[in-house]
C-alpha cells in the first residue's frame, strides 16, 4: 500500500555525475525522515545520506560528504539524490528509506518503509 520507488540508476564514468529520485506512494512522507543506503556486493549495507523530515537537517557519510547531496520535495513526496564526481567505490545498489523521526536523523535513521534499489555502476 505504501511504496517507495527509486529510479536513476545507471553507468557512468568516473568523475561524472548521476541523479536518483524515490518517489513516494500512498502515503504522504512529510513526516518522516528519509535518507539513501547503498550495498556493493560482498559488502554490508552503508548508510549515505539522510535528510529530517522538514529538510533542514542532512547528514552525510564521511565517503560522500562534499560529492552527494540529498534533498526532498515533500508537496511532491520525492527525495532526490544528487552525485558528483563519482567514483569507482560508488558503484552499488542504491535504496531510498523513509523512518518515523523521533530523534536527530542520522545513520541510525528508522527503516519503515524501503524501495526496491536501483543499480548504480561507475566505470574507471
Amino acid at each position: 500500500q505504501v511504496q517507495l520507488v527509486e529510479s536513476g540508476g545507471g553507468l557512468v564514468q568516473a568523475g561524472g555525475s548521476l541523479g536518483l529520485s524515490c518517489a513516494a506512494s500512498g502515503r504522504t512522507f512529510a513526516s518522516y525522515a528519509m535518507g539513501w543506503f547503498r550495498q556493493a556486493p560482498g559488502k554490508e549495507r552503508e548508510f549515505v545520506a539522510a535528510i529530517s523530515w522538514n529538510g533542514v537537517n542532512t547528514v552525510y557519510a564521511d565517503s560522500v560528504k562534499g560529492r552527494f547531496t540529498i534533498s526532498r520535495d515533500n508537496a511532491k513526496n520525492t527525495m532526490s539524490l544528487q552525485m558528483n564526481s563519482l567514483k569507482p567505490e560508488d558503484t552499488a545498489v542504491y535504496w531510498c528509506a523513509a523512518g518515523r523521526q523521533y530523534g536527530p536523523v542520522g545513520p541510525l535513521m528508522r527503516g519503515d518503509y524501503w524501495g526496491q534499489g536501483t543499480q548504480v555502476t561507475v566505470s574507471s
